[in-house]
């Protein structure tokens, strides 16, 4: 097996093609394959060397490596040669109709109630026209004839597709520029690579049946390829997710402190009957396969992805995430405050609590209730039995319990309503911060 992810440098990963990515690597690894990483960089006015950069980064941030890599801005001799086999054999034609001039043909072809695709118009230009065209500075594009049939195919996700070629217009493979398209460029990777498993997007069913033409066409045997199309990705309320999260990329999910672990493993469960488990790919690959991805769109939901966040962190040991950490953080402040935190970048502010200086808030009806903890304060060493002894104490002389009691220690001692555990907190903010913090709310 061999299977690519081609992703265009023209913009940063997002939920979606990061998705498409993981697939076809977890697919690549449980079967023993090989994972090619192919750059669509022939779009020279928008492919730039940072985004590409950008993409490699992310992927590995996520988990995922490649056996090959290489970018299609490379390969321009190869395409230019199977474009001169494609003319050799009357497959590749040449165009100068304008987009006004094509316009105005679809527009009269609906009006008559027909399709509105290409005429072909341009099959019936003379030698003369074309050279006369060519004198008078015109630069033809090329369009690739597809053949008067229908191409069926067992898809490893959405079970049996066909595609009508003459609903079709013949697809413009090279831009009068020279500079080759997607459609064209891919097939003659796919061929040349050897890629025997295309899997991507629902949106390209329609573009498989063109490609699958132009495989033979090249002298391919398009029998020895499976394709597999996952349906796209919505938003949690169903709608398109490229309006909303799809330009939420990776980079902004390392940004907040989404864990790869957490993202890996939603991205491969998604679309699926399975519960998502946290787990880098290589953790994943053994369960993965296409048969268990639903032929409807699948619903992305960041409340989800952050509560698989959480079981990431939660069960995280301190060395998964010391050098992520405030540096002076230890192991004690890491299990402290592992149990609260929903991203990460949480952490910063409870080693703020804990090591920094805060300003609590005013609480003036407790000022007689923050000078009786002040008092009943045991002295130090502390452990985490010492928070329980000095609110036994605070029960015997004030008679509080529940909330009354524990909250005003809380919003005094943290500054916030909940938090970490406080017997765990207490001796990390110490004697002194704490005696600091109860006479400024104890003087309010």
């Amino acid at each position: 097996m061999k299977l690519r992810f081609a992703p265009s440098p023209t913009g940063l990963l997002h939920a979606g093609n990061a998705r498409i990515a993981l697939a076809n690597w977890l697919l690549a690894r449980r079967h023993g394959g090989r994972f090619v990483l192919r750059l669509d960089d022939t779009d020279t006015a928008r492919s730039t060397p940072e985004f590409a950069q950008a993409i490699e980064e992310d992927l590995r941030w996520l988990g995922l490596d490649w056996d090959e890599r290489f970018a299609q801005s490379e390969r321009l001799d190869r395409y230019a040669a199977a474009a001169e086999h494609l003319k050799g054999a009357k497959r590749l034609y040449p165009c100068f109709e304008s987009e006004e001039e094509l316009a105005a043909k679809r527009e009269r072809r609906r009006r008559e109630g027909r399709a509105p695709v290409y005429d072909r118009e341009a099959l019936k230009m003379t030698p003369e026209q074309y050279e006369r065209a060519l004198a008078n500075g015109k630069q033809p594009y090329w369009r690739f004839l597809l053949s008067p049939r229908s191409i069926t195919w067992r898809d490893a996700v959405l079970g049996g597709r066909s595609v009508k070629l003459q609903a079709i217009s013949d697809p413009v493979l090279i831009r009068a520029d020279g500079s080759p398209l997607y459609t064209f460029t891919s097939v003659v990777d796919d061929l040349e690579t050897g890629v025997t498993h295309v899997v991507r997007g629902e949106d390209h069913v329609t573009n498989t049946g063109i490609q699958i033409d132009l495989f033979e066409a090249l002298g391919g045997d398009s029998g020895r390829l499976t394709f597999g199309h996952l349906p796209l990705l919505t938003d949690a309320d169903g709608g398109q997710l490229s309006k909303r999260l799809g330009s939420i990329s990776l980079r902004q999910f390392r940004r907040d402190g989404i864990e790869p672990a957490a993202l890996a493993g939603y991205l491969a469960a998604l679309g699926t009957s399975a519960d998502p488990v946290p787990g880098m790919p290589r953790e994943l690959a053994k369960d993965y396969h296409l048969g268990r991805v639903s032929h409807s769109a699948a619903r992305f939901d960041p409340r989800h992805l952050l509560a698989l966040n959480r079981r990431v962190l939660h069960t995280a040991s301190f060395a998964d995430v010391r050098d992520r950490l405030p540096e002076e953080a230890d192991e004690a402040f890491w299990n402290a405050v592992r149990g609260n935190l929903d991203l990460l970048r949480e952490a910063r502010p409870w080693f703020d609590v804990v090591r920094g200086s805060i300003v609590p808030p005013a609480q003036e009806a407790e000022l007689d209730f923050l000078r009786a903890a002040l008092d009943a304060l045991p002295p130090e060493p502390w452990d985490e039995a010492t928070w329980g002894i000095w609110v036994e104490a605070l029960k015997v002389t004030t008679g509080r319990k529940g909330k009354a009691l524990f909250l005003p220690l809380r919003l005094a001692l943290t500054g916030e309503e909940h938090g970490p555990d406080l017997k765990r907190l207490l001796p990390l903010i110490g004697r002194e911060r704490v005696v600091q913090r109860l006479r400024l709310g104890a003087s309010a």
